[in-house]
């Protein structure tokens, strides 16, 4: 196969774009909704600290690989895994790697998009002035109702979806590319902002000192194993995002830099997220370990209680409605290709069709806190099944595939050319970490996650 063709979707304009959209898919309700709570209910610094180590050790490398395999293959994921066992003459079954990430970012898509329609809710919320005075009870209640109107989950749901398929209808440059050149600058100048309000109040170093000074006497075994899994799932690894938008890459781009830096711009927004939330908990006396509530029950009372807490409230839920549909936009992009790869549509009618299915499913979600919240399927909701299913089996699986095809079945010479690393010491880390590490590492957090141990 000659590493000379395009994609007939398109490619990135330049690195810098290809930067932005994969930090966009990389960065999302998991950095600054997920990140901050794992944070708290962990201890903190030792949990960023391994953290860190993990994003170097274990996604950088899975990254580069995942880029690689798409950017060799110019294809939907389904259609790369097959193009790429063909030239390497393994068996066509590895390309259920590419149909487990494809079907894992609808899947996540239904269930994201009910979450992001949240934010949209509190968008509302916020700027009219529910927050204000409401305390823990209040918060609660107040959260309690918006879930339980079929009605208003819906709604939220249906507007997150259409405004999503809408930017994957115009295409790479048009829509991919030109939504991800507002939509992430907009999302460092929010953070930013936010970052600058909580310098104000008073318990900015506090928060600093919670992120940033070890302490290992709140540390486990569960949460170096957490840090882990929160390290591969914040990069949005496994789930075929990071390897159609590798497709589009330009052939001299250097894939191992440019994963570098999406990795830091991803830890930046977790970092800078728990540096904006963190100091406005301790400012409110709230609990950094609420656990999940903590955006949507915890956060609005300490709005509620600020100056300018309106202004800023809203803010707060523009930027998780932001980081929402950049991550949105990656998830349904699989899919969407392989649509007109395989069914001769056009992109507007591919994102039509997966977006409807993607909406139809995303039901289940919406009803699964209010009218269907005593339906359980093995002891789980409707949502808590898909996010078990995708979180812990789908993506985890999708990831170690990844790696070993990486690693081992794809030649030395191929990976080598596609990388087209500096240094030969580089390359030989890339294929231990690649080959060893990250298979074993992505395999322990996929026992414990289905709980072995």
């Amino acid at each position: 196969m000659s590493n000379d063709q395009q994609s007939i979707h398109g490619q990135w304009s330049s690195r810098w774009t290809f930067i932005m959209a994969a930090t966009g898919a990389a960065v999302g309700l998991g950095n600054i909704w997920k990140f901050p709570y794992l944070t708290g209910i962990h201890g903190g610094s030792a949990f960023v600290l391994v953290y860190i180590l993990c994003v170097a050790a274990l996604g950088i490398p899975m990254m580069m690989a995942e880029v690689m395999i798409g950017r060799r293959g110019r294809q939907t994921p389904i259609n790369t895994m097959r193009a790429l066992a063909q030239e390497n003459n393994a068996s066509q079954s590895w390309q259920l790697i590419g149909w487990s990430g494809t079907l894992a970012g609808m899947l996540i898509l239904s269930y994201y998009s009910v979450i992001g329609g949240w934010t949209i809710g509190y968008i509302i919320h916020s700027a009219t002035g529910s927050f204000s005075g409401l305390n823990g009870e209040g918060a609660s209640a107040l959260f309690q109702e918006f879930v339980g109107s079929p009605l208003i989950q819906v709604g939220w749901h249906t507007l997150f979806m259409i405004i999503t398929m809408y930017i994957v209808g115009r295409g790479v440059q048009s829509g991919l590319e030109k939504a991800v050149t507002y939509l992430m600058p907009a999302l460092f100048v929010l953070l930013l902002t936010l970052v600058g309000y909580a310098m104000t109040t008073g318990y900015f170093m506090k928060g600093l000192a919670f992120l940033f000074t070890p302490d290992f006497s709140h540390f486990s075994g569960t949460s170096m194993l957490t840090a882990m899994g929160q390290a591969f799932f914040s990069l949005s690894l496994g789930m075929g995002t990071i390897m159609i938008y590798g497709s589009y890459v330009p052939k001299g781009t250097s894939i191992a830099s440019t994963s570098v830096a999406i990795a830091l711009a991803d830890s930046m927004v977790a970092l800078l997220a728990g540096m904006a939330i963190f100091p406005i908990v301790f400012a409110n006396t709230l609990e950094p370990g609420a656990g999940p509530s903590l955006i949507f029950e915890t956060i609005p009372v300490a709005f509620g209680h600020m100056a300018a807490g309106m202004l800023f409230g809203t803010l707060f839920f523009v930027l998780l409605l932001v980081a929402a549909w950049t991550s949105s936009i990656s998830l349904i992009e699989p899919a969407v290709t392989m649509m007109i790869e395989n069914f001769n549509m056009t992109r507007k009618q591919a994102a039509l069709w997966t977006g409807l299915a993607t909406w139809l499913l995303g039901l289940g979600t919406a009803f699964s806190f209010n009218l269907w919240t005593n339906v359980k399927v093995f002891g789980m909701t409707f949502f808590d099944l898909l996010d078990f299913l995708t979180s812990n089996l789908m993506l985890p699986i999708g990831g170690i595939g990844i790696a070993i095809f990486a690693g081992w079945l794809m030649t030395k010479d191929t990976s080598h050319a596609e990388l087209n690393m500096n240094t030969e010491a580089g390359y030989s880390l890339w294929q231990i970490l690649i080959r060893f590490i990250a298979p074993i590492a992505v395999s322990i957090v996929l026992i414990h996650a289905i709980g072995v141990f």
